[in-house]
């Protein structure tokens, strides 16, 4: 499952993560990069992507829409909705990139109904080629904003696309991101999709970000292809408090659906 994404942002200003330590991140050689450093393993996370807020003490990990500034003195992951659009962008796409969305025989766009997001047609090496032009920018982006890495989400678009798009379409563009991110000595993430993991090194991914993989039993399938470089948001308690017991080397993040800030009294957070 997936995320709500808001606009409500703060500023902070650009910073690296912490210097060496027990929970000191990883550096590791990345194809088109001298090297990438991944996440600290079992550091403590939090997952922002509604709101932007100071994370909680002792947090080293933090994810934040690519419009976000970063979380100073943290690792930051820049979140990129890479194979959907969400309502907010509707209006770019439909205006300037008509023909790079997805569209049934009707010329209607597909519809991710659960987040009322229109589909990214990525279904042939010129379309892909064209996205890449819109989304290296965005990556570029979280480079100039001080992200240590990038999270592009979707990338199981393709088992919503009515059989248009095929998990070959979605490797193929998913590698074209991870280079694009290496090559901005940026690390990157393969966001969900366990059933692709077993393709980890055509996909160039680096490390998981995995929603709700206590409660759906995939956790051991991220760590067979990650090993313990895998982060995990949980939304209910009873899968955090599973995956706690489960997976002690893991960073794990309780959150509200809607990853609502502190202020509001829908907000939860709990980490292990």
């Amino acid at each position: 499952m997936r995320t709500l994404l808001a606009l409500w942002l703060i500023g902070c200003a650009p910073a690296h993560p912490a210097e060496a330590g027990p929970d000191a991140p990883d550096a590791v050689d990345a194809p088109g990069a001298t090297s990438v450093t991944l996440p600290p393993q079992n550091g403590a996370l939090d997952y922002q992507l509604g709101q932007a807020y100071p994370p909680p003490t002792g947090v080293t990990i933090v994810s934040r829409d690519r419009n976000a500034a970063i979380a100073a003195g943290r690792y930051n992951i820049c979140y990129v909705n890479g194979f959907q659009i969400q309502p907010d962008e509707e209006a770019f796409w439909m205006a300037q990139h008509p023909d790079l969305i997805l569209r049934d025989a009707g010329g209607n766009p597909v519809i991710d109904v659960d987040w009322n997001e229109m589909l990214v047609d990525i279904s042939t090496p010129a379309k892909r080629a064209a996205v890449m032009e819109i989304e290296a920018a965005w990556i570029t982006g979280c480079k100039t904003a001080g992200f240590d890495a990038v999270e592009i989400d979707n990338l199981d678009s393709f088992a919503r696309s009515t059989g248009l798009l095929t998990a070959d379409d979605a490797v193929a563009m998913m590698r074209l991101l991870a280079d694009a991110a290496h090559a901005k000595g940026l690390a990157i993430a393969q966001k969900n999709s366990s059933e692709l993991v077993a393709r980890k090194a055509e996909l160039g991914t680096d490390f998981v970000v995995a929603e709700e993989c206590n409660r759906y039993a995939e956790c051991d399938v991220y760590r067979a292809g990650y090993g313990d470089h895998v982060l995990v948001i949980e939304y209910r308690q009873v899968d955090f408090a599973a995956g706690c017991a489960a997976y002690p080397t893991l960073s794990i993040v309780l959150r509200d659906l809607n990853l609502v800030g502190p202020t509001d009294a829908a907000y939860v957070f709990d980490g292990c």
